[in-house]
């Protein structure tokens, strides 16, 4: 009985820790680094459209990562097939070279913003698709790879 109710106290310690959560999914951008051509997409379905949100782009980067900033091309599709197309550019680390993410091992998670207040003005199925877009990358067995970018995720947060 005690373990039941340490499971439960647990269950709600950790739910209500992430309350505002709406959506939170990562993918793996691969072993290697982040090819040129691989573009991450996520899919996720919205209801709501009068709350305001907040929306993530996450990224995950240990120390084989080479720069201090990151551009990213997102392109967020509506259920109407209408889409916006953005490029972005976030700092990653500070002008002393210490990665702004967080974490204790060399493994960073940085929480960069991509839209704020943002309201979908549709409910259905939407697609935002991210793509990397830095200039200089490392050429392995002839492919384009972006070494130190272990995965890429987004997120939805309600404001409140």
């Amino acid at each position: 009985m005690r373990s039941i109710s340490f499971l439960l106290i647990a269950l709600v310690f950790f739910t209500s820790c992430d309350s505002k959560r709406k959506y939170d999914t990562y993918k793996s951008v691969g072993a290697n680094g982040w090819e040129q051509e691989h573009k991450i997409s996520f899919d996720f379905d919205i209801q709501d459209t009068i709350s305001s949100n907040q929306l993530f782009i996450n990224v995950r980067n240990n120390n084989k990562y080479p720069f201090s900033n990151l551009f990213l091309i997102t392109e967020l599709e509506y259920p109407t097939g209408f889409s916006v197309i953005d490029t972005l550019e976030y700092e990653m680390a500070d002008v002393s070279g210490n990665w702004l993410g967080e974490g204790f091992t060399d493994l960073k998670s940085s929480k960069l913003f991509f839209k704020e207040d943002f309201v979908f003005p549709n409910s259905g199925l939407y697609t935002i698709t991210i793509e990397q877009a830095m200039r200089k990358r490392n050429e392995i067995s002839g492919i384009q790879l972006l070494e130190g970018i272990t995965d890429i995720g987004f997120r939805i947060e309600s404001k409140e």
